[in-house]
């Protein structure tokens, strides 16, 4: 019984030293200057917020272990936590300043298990629960975690010099509870409606001296604000292609033209004795002599952009607003099934188990339509 804890208890070390690993790498990799995955500086740093979410959110969780009757993560698909670990860590989130309240004090929980040793000569585990408990709160209550739905955010707003309308640039992200995946989502919205035609000059161009501090938490347009929210949290499922979401926006909002649609799929995470979805992979990382370099992490970079707009017609019988028309690789059978212009995937992996998968003869069969990425000496050596 002692032996199969102990086994457990590895396995959590092992799953928590990998994926802190593996973020800590992403982390680098956005950071770098000339780092071809982002063309531009603005959806780096979007992305860094986002990574640092995720950061956050397994630091907790490795403090929730400690007290927690179960954590389970999707070893067989994604890699990542149960999304109802998701939605208990959001819960607790939201309420770990009124369950801080309500617990002794960290120095009283130390007097407590001081005196529970000295009476019962026992070690003081249901104290030992509650400060666990205490300090998984604490960090929680420190910085922002990767949230099941995390609101839209704008970001800049510039103008098209064709259209005449100025757009923004929005971002949000998700947790999809089917697929157990983290996902950020970018947009490059033009915004036709009154409101927004307030920030332009006569001849087009957007005004001078703008004060506006970005980044604004919802959509620029305060009129569509809280209906685009709630549209974002209802469309923003794995499961929806690139398309219909565009569509689905293009026609739920007469005044909203999106033109540019990204989501960057956060995973799967390989884990060596952890996950059982890449079983050639996995295989190869147990080999692998650090737990810390025994992790592979990919991710998915799905664009959609428009390439015509279908003028409004104003009738006195009928009326058709705008209609963007989206491009789809129809010779790309991949691209057809997500419903996007383009894609790239990426393959993130530790120097250590690159030459493990290398030895064994299959680094052509692993990364098989992969970009791959390779940590080594706080470094990131790209397109292996």
């Amino acid at each position: 019984m002692v032996t199969q804890a102990r086994s457990k208890q590895a396995s959590v070390d092992r799953y928590f030293s990998a994926i802190d690993s593996a973020l800590d790498g992403l982390a680098t990799y956005l950071r770098e200057e000339d780092s071809p995955l982002y063309h531009h500086e603005l959806t780096g740093r979007i992305l860094s917020g986002y990574i640092d979410r995720l950061t956050h959110s397994f630091q907790a969780w490795q403090n929730r272990v400690a007290f927690a009757d179960r954590f389970r993560i999707n070893q067989a698909e994604s890699g990542y936590p149960l999304f109802r670990s998701v939605m208990d860590l959001d819960n607790d989130a939201r309420t770990a300043e009124k369950q801080l309240a309500e617990m002794p004090s960290a120095d009283d929980l130390r007097q407590e298990m001081i005196d529970y040793i000295l009476l019962k000569k026992k070690f003081p585990t249901p104290m030992q629960r509650t400060m666990a408990k205490r300090l998984y709160l604490e960090s929680v209550a420190e910085g922002e975690v990767f949230r099941p739905f995390i609101l839209p955010k704008s970001v800049r707003v510039s103008v098209n010099p064709k259209t005449k309308r100025p757009y923004f640039v929005v971002h949000w992200g998700a947790f999809d509870g089917s697929a157990n995946l983290p996902m950020v989502y970018i947009a490059v919205i033009e915004d036709s409606s009154p409101a927004m035609a307030k920030l332009l000059l006569k001849d087009g161009k957007l005004k001078e001296g703008l004060d506006i501090p970005f980044p604004i938490g919802g959509l620029l347009n305060p009129e569509l604000a809280h209906q685009f929210d709630d549209f974002c949290e209802k469309n923003s499922s794995y499961g929806l292609t690139l398309a219909t979401i565009a569509d689905n926006m293009d026609r739920d909002f007469e005044h909203l033209h999106p033109t540019q649609l990204r989501r960057i799929v956060m995973g799967p995470f390989y884990s060596a004795g952890v996950t059982s979805h890449g079983q050639v992979v996995e295989k190869i990382l147990e080999g692998v002599s650090q737990n810390s370099n025994a992790w592979m992490l990919t991710w998915t970079m799905q664009q959609l952009f428009s390439i015509s707009e279908t003028p409004a017609k104003w009738g006195l019988w009928a009326s058709t607003p705008a209609r963007q028309t989206y491009h789809i690789e129809t010779d790309d059978l991949d691209a057809v099934r997500q419903g996007v212009s383009d894609y790239q995937r990426h393959a993130l992996v530790p120097h250590e188990a690159y030459q493990a998968i290398y030895a064994s003869g299959k680094r052509d069969e692993i990364f098989a339509g992969y970009k791959t990425h390779v940590v080594s000496g706080g470094q990131v050596l790209r397109d292996f």
